[in-house]
């Protein structure tokens, strides 16, 4: 099974994601599709995420290069600085975990999921 991407390209989403938030994790992985770590990174997430166990969390996918304007609304609603590659894990309407660059690891969000 691939990674079940959702793209996020309405900063209208973030209400969503907050809300879907209340009922099950949510993740938030930032791309920089012109970036190799970036694409490192991704490649990574979708290499675990078969033995992850992690089918009750979404998982959204923002093309910062298309999108920029809502990471700048993802750093604003959820208190984290922007930084690219970045995943993010949303609880409860917050923000418990991010990662960037090659600390991101599904093992780590593994570990906080309720």
């Amino acid at each position: 099974m691939s990674t079940p991407w959702l793209p996020l390209t309405e900063p209208d989403q973030l209400t969503d994601i907050v809300r879907e938030s209340h009922e099950h994790p949510v993740l938030i992985f930032k791309h920089s599709t012109s970036c190799s770590i970036s694409a490192a990174a991704k490649s990574k997430l979708e290499r675990q995420w078969p033995d992850a166990n992690l089918s009750n969390v979404t998982i959204y996918y923002l093309d910062l290069l298309r999108y920029r304007p809502i990471s700048g609304e993802i750093a604003s609603k959820f208190g984290v600085r922007h930084e690219s590659p970045q995943l993010l894990l949303i609880q409860d309407g917050a923000c418990s975990f991010d990662a960037s660059h090659m600390g991101i690891r599904l093992s780590d969000v593994q570990a906080l999921v309720k």
